[in-house]
């Protein structure tokens, strides 16, 4: 990776319109790549690429892969068959020795949620499915995208805002999509080199220019408020900060403490704030409880925890992300040695991963949902998060009497399993599964498996409910009684969508 003087983004429009025009895009690469090879672009392969650009007559777009994905040296001449290659060289995106060129930075195709062409632009290598694959030991280093970009940028709220802000923007991912739905996009990284790549990466995307500030968490941006607030922080846990793009530099888990407790005061009511982040489990201590203790007053929120690693699984994760584990093996062994030390005197069994978010409400009773889905989800989850706190409000203004008079139907794609012995008169248990969203399961008993399946809005909860109480030969007023905390559990799970009483 060089650290030498980054591109200007000056000309990028004109090199944008050669990179589409050769189809060097998301649908390019992996029509001219094959599938095979373009899944071993993800895992940092590049041997079955390199191999497919080989093929006659694939020009322009094999020499594109070659020069900006697979960082080859390319002849001068099929470059220019493919780009301006003089505004290139000029500008900075190329250098030349002899008759070949080469890549300065990573370039990579990125295809936007509704099928726009995007480009991120980060160092040399550092672009998942680059020729050299995250890996750089070197501080100042900018990755491109990876599965953690592309988890926060499905399940961030899409909604047209006034104002956006992304806390720690690296190469630009998270800015460029509020670019998209965010009238004024601010974006702030404690290394300048970042905030070069996410201009350039908005500008070879054709997408408009944010303001771009150098600082740490919130400092940048002092008391300005916005309407969301996105993070992919540097939240690993580690002895010290030896690489800016992913140590958080503070002790343990303070770094994401950090970000989400000063998050509340810097957005606008009604604003989300969304992150990914990691938090210590801690000997004697409930990891809900502690990350409970996170929210900002006047903030509702809904902590999702995705994975757990114990402190050896922990380690070897991020020693083998610094490449760590190809260097000599006395070294290895002590910086192995500094990551258990550190966890064994704060007391860490594990590390939990997942996402955070909050929504200002200014409720005097907030919703907190702190809950563990390691299962798969179907993203992007924008829309899941908005219908979440959607029913936490609903379900914070009405109580059991409310819910017996209100209307519910069965959520789309909602489907009813039996479990139980072959041959069994009866089920044991009755699941109602999801096939959208966050796809949660739940067991049900009779009368809930009952009482959802004729939920379509036309009968009150109440009502529902004395018919099947006459059914199964059940007094009434205890199944009305016992009941609503149920109705209240398949509403807040998405089971139940509640509709609106018809109008007089």
């Amino acid at each position: 990776m060089s650290t030498t003087s980054l591109p200007t983004p000056d000309r990028a429009a004109e090199l944008r319109e050669a990179l589409l025009q050769a189809g060097f895009t998301a649908d390019g690469l992996l029509d001219l790549l094959g599938a095979p090879a373009y899944a071993a672009l993800a895992r940092s392969e590049t041997v079955p690429a390199l191999r497919a650009t080989r093929g006659p007559g694939d020009g322009a777009l094999a020499s594109l892969i070659r020069l900006f994905l697979l960082q080859q040296p390319e002849p001068y001449v099929h470059a220019a068959e493919a780009l301006p290659v003089e505004a290139a060289l000029a500008d900075g995106w190329l250098r030349r020795e002899g008759d070949e060129v080469h890549a300065t930075v990573d370039v990579r195709p990125y295809g936007g949620p509704d099928g726009e062409d995007w480009f991120i632009v980060s160092d040399l290598g550092c672009s998942v499915g680059g020729a050299g694959g995250i890996g750089s030991r070197e501080e100042g280093v900018v990755l491109g995208v990876g599965g953690a970009s592309t988890t926060l940028a499905g399940i961030t709220v899409r909604t047209p805002v006034g104002s956006a802000l992304d806390v720690g923007t690296g190469s630009g991912i998270q800015a460029l999509h509020a670019a998209q739905h965010a009238t004024r996009v601010t974006a702030t990284d404690v290394n300048p080199r970042a905030l070069e790549f996410t201009r350039l990466t908005l500008a070879l995307s054709g997408a408009p220019e944010a303001e771009l500030l150098t600082g740490s968490l919130f400092e940048p941006v002092g008391e300005a408020t916005y309407d969301l607030i996105v993070s992919n922080p540097p939240f690993v846990i580690s002895p010290g900060a030896r690489l800016t793009y992913r140590d958080g530099g503070m002790g343990g888990d303070d770094l994401c403490r950090t970000l989400v407790q000063e998050a509340g005061a810097r957005l606008n009511l009604g604003g989300y704030a969304q992150f990914l982040g990691n938090w210590q489990h801690v000997e004697g201590e409930d990891w809900r409880d502690r990350l409970r203790s996170w929210v900002p007053r006047g903030c509702d929120a809904w902590i999702v925890q995705r994975d757990v690693q114990d402190v050896t699984q922990y380690a070897e994760l991020w020693l083998r992300d610094a490449g760590d584990h190809r260097t000599d093996p006395a070294e290895y062994t002590q910086r192995y040695e500094d990551w258990l030390d550190e966890f064994e005197a704060r007391k860490t069994k594990s590390v939990g991963f997942g996402w955070i978010t909050l929504r200002r409400s200014d409720a005097a009773e907030p919703s907190i949902v702190v809950e563990e889905w390691p299962h798969s989800v179907e993203q992007p989850l924008g829309e899941a998060v908005l219908a979440h706190f959607a029913r936490q409000d609903y379900l914070r203004d009405h109580d059991d009497a409310a819910l017996l008079e209100a209307r519910f139907v069965l959520a789309a794609e909602v489907v009813q399993e039996q479990v139980g012995a072959p041959g069994a008169e009866d089920p044991e248990h009755v699941v109602l599964r999801q096939n959208r969203g966050m796809r949660r399961a739940t067991k049900v008993d009779t009368v809930g498996a009952g009482f959802a399946g004729v939920c379509d809005g036309s009968l009150s909860a109440g009502r529902i409910l004395d018919a099947i109480a006459q059914l199964v030969q059940e007094d009434p007023v205890v199944l009305r009684d016992r009941t609503p905390e149920a109705i209240r559990m398949l509403v807040e799970q998405g089971f139940l969508e509640p509709v609106a009483h018809p109008a007089p």
